[in-house]
């Protein structure tokens, strides 16, 4: 009974880890620019005295779904949305350089330029900082206007430029903070091919009804591997009795 055991076993694992991605896909269905995960299984063969008969279900960690989310106008002029296949700049909370497509920007009390998240955007030289200003305006090339407090806008003056990169997708890895890097360590390419479009945000590509649907049958699954489990100790059980009994 032991191979139903592991069976069981390793079913109820795999549901359970995809039932966690699939509830943080779900508490992300409305954060801008979030990329839903998915789990990956791969099967290895237990270790051990006897013959290799009995192979386990493993995590081959998450992957995300880098389809692009819908874009929505929003006419903030610090909300920007990303043509394309590119990620914008930002500071992790380590002081590492990491990717995102989420667009709600905002200047924080110090005049940082921050997304959603209160993470920094970078520039060409380091995070972006905006001084006074009466008004100010993201382009499509990231380049981040103002125009000085108590000035005309005659005077309008361009205080940095948003980081705009292209990723190796084979190699993108997503952290627990949420926020996209290469697996080989290597920085995003800057690349011309990537734009804004201010006024708008690329909403997130998880489908909340898909999410639910995938919820609901995976707690189903795992019932039923713990069944299994459950029917393999009654049945070794069985087993038993009819043993003693002889």
């Amino acid at each position: 009974m032991d191979k139903m055991l592991y069976v069981g076993m390793a079913g109820a694992k795999a549901a359970q880890m995809a039932q966690t991605i699939t509830a943080n896909n779900l508490a992300n269905a409305s954060t801008p620019g979030f990329r839903g995960d998915f789990n990956t299984v791969l099967s290895q063969q237990v270790q051990g005295a006897g013959l290799a008969t009995r192979v386990n279900s493993v995590s081959g960690g998450s992957s995300s779904n880098l389809a692009q989310g819908a874009i929505q106008s929003t006419g903030n002029p610090l909300d920007v949305a990303i043509n394309g296949d590119g990620y914008m700049a930002v500071q992790a909370a380590d002081g590492s350089e990491a990717y995102t497509r989420r667009g709600d920007l905002r200047l924080n009390s110090t005049g940082l330029l921050v997304n959603g998240s209160g993470q920094p955007v970078l520039g060409d030289g380091g995070p972006v900082t905006v001084p006074a200003h009466d008004s100010m305006s993201i382009g499509s090339d990231g380049t981040v206007s103002i125009v000085p407090a108590g000035q005309s806008a005659s005077t309008m003056t361009v205080v940095g430029r948003i980081r705009l990169v292209t990723l190796d997708n084979s190699q993108i890895s997503k952290g627990a903070d949420g926020l996209l890097r290469q697996r080989d360590g290597k920085p995003g390419q800057d690349s011309a091919n990537v734009t804004l479009s201010s006024g708008s945000l690329e909403s997130s590509n998880v489908s909340p009804v898909d999410a639910m649907v995938s919820m609901m049958s995976l707690s189903r699954e795992y019932d039923m591997q713990v069944k299994m489990m459950s029917t393999a100790k009654t049945v070794s059980e069985g087993g038993s009795s009819v043993m003693q009994l002889q």
